[in-house]
């Protein structure tokens, strides 16, 4: 969430914390989450005890697990076909687990998901030309060619975004 949207929720009278340093990959420090209105806790415990809904950009992390609790509700991606271990701490804790890359509007079009995989169809070129590099372990193929080396063959397998 970035802190226009605490500060939207907070002019509707709820109370926001943020973990301290939560935005700083985001380009937003501490200071702005605050003149948003919201509370920074550096303490991760206290921000999961005090809390009744977390959002998250990503999966819980491992040690994450034990902090959460009965009756909290967590907002995230959580891919949880490819994660048995996450699937059955959730369970366990009896939180309500609400994956974005799962939240359907009535058309059939995944609002949350649809963001997640424009960036990827972007950055997967890039990413896989890295990996063709020798000193990844790759062929050293220049995915795009240089003069006197062809550029390498590229195929994409799948559908949606990155296809396209």
């Amino acid at each position: 969430m970035t802190p226009a949207g605490v500060k939207t929720l907070c002019d509707a009278g709820h109370k926001i914390f943020v973990e301290k340093g939560t935005g700083e990959g985001s380009g937003f420090s501490d200071e702005d989450f605050k003149k948003a209105g919201a509370e920074i806790i550096e303490d991760k415990k206290k921000l999961f005890d005090e809390t009744q809904l977390i959002l998250k950009v990503k999966e819980p992390l491992p040690e994450e697990y034990k902090l959460f609790h009965e009756e909290q509700v967590l907002f995230t991606f959580l891919h949880l076909a490819a994660d048995k271990t996450l699937t059955g701490v959730l369970l366990k804790s009896k939180i309500v687990g609400i994956a974005y890359e799962t939240v359907q509007k009535d058309d059939g079009c995944l609002p949350f998901l649809a963001p997640m995989s424009e960036i990827a169809r972007r950055i997967s070129p890039l990413v896989g030309s890295f990996y063709l590099a020798k000193h990844k372990g790759g062929m050293g193929k220049f995915i795009v060619g240089i003069p006197g080396i062809p550029p390498a063959k590229v195929v994409i397998i799948g559908g949606g975004r990155v296809g396209n």
